[in-house]
């Protein structure tokens, strides 16, 4: 990235911490060097994903609609927030998958889904099982400006095909950055639908999934024999 971005995500980063460690919103925003709080507020949501008085709560204010289900690679939780789906889990313990979304939104209002929202639970376990069939459902995509354009870029990695961290890297225009896009990819909380599975070392061979490598390698030869 440029240094002007690679100093905006920094910054950004620091607020986050600060957020997260009980600082005011104002004391957060001072402490990560921005000279107005105006300026960062203006693009406060694409680093968040809310507003900072949110994400200093934890999210408090916003309704997280989820369902846990089972596909083929074990437990599958769905959430969805007013802007779309916020997060898909995966992993072979549904309580720790819960305790996961409860960690990330401590203060939102977590609600059950009902019937409705398990036909859409049922969408995206058949969007896991066949990728090519694609997933026509609103993303509420949260990260910072970096983790962003990362995640945009691995979107547009087609169902069946591998691309090496260094080749996002260079994609976004960063070349130098394949640690922080490989950072990003362990950020990422909607599997599947931001594939970043599909995102392989130079060499080929598989490195970390965020679900475990053996899922890693079952979605990718899923997709390989559709």
């Amino acid at each position: 990235m440029t240094p002007r971005e690679y100093a905006a995500t920094h910054r950004a980063e620091r607020v986050r911490a600060a957020l997260r460690n009980g600082k005011s919103v104002t004391e957060a925003v001072v402490s990560a060097g921005y000279n107005s709080g105006s300026r960062f507020y203006e693009k406060s949501t694409a680093h968040l994903g809310m507003t900072p008085t949110q994400f200093r709560k934890g999210g408090d204010g916003s309704t997280i609609r989820f369902a846990i289900g089972q596909c083929s690679l074990g437990a599958i939780l769905v959430a969805q927030s007013d802007k779309g789906i916020c997060a898909i889990l995966m992993g072979d313990d549904a309580d720790e998958l819960a305790r996961d979304l409860q960690e990330r939104f401590p203060n939102a209002t977590l609600v059950g889904g009902d019937r409705t929202f398990e036909k859409l639970v049922a969408q995206v376990v058949g969007f896991v099982e066949a990728p090519r069939l694609g997933l026509d459902l609103p993303l509420d995509i949260r990260g910072t400006a970096f983790q962003q354009r990362v995640w945009k870029a691995l979107q547009k990695i087609p169902a069946g095909k591998t691309e090496s961290y260094a080749e996002i890297a260079k994609r976004i225009g960063s070349p130098s950055s394949t640690r922080a896009v490989a950072g990003a990819c362990a950020a990422n909380a909607i599997a599947v639908a931001i594939p970043c599975h599909r995102v392989v070392r130079t060499d080929g061979g598989l490195s970390g999934y965020r679900w475990g490598v053996e899922r890693k390698r079952a979605l990718l030869e899923s997709e390989a024999t559709e």
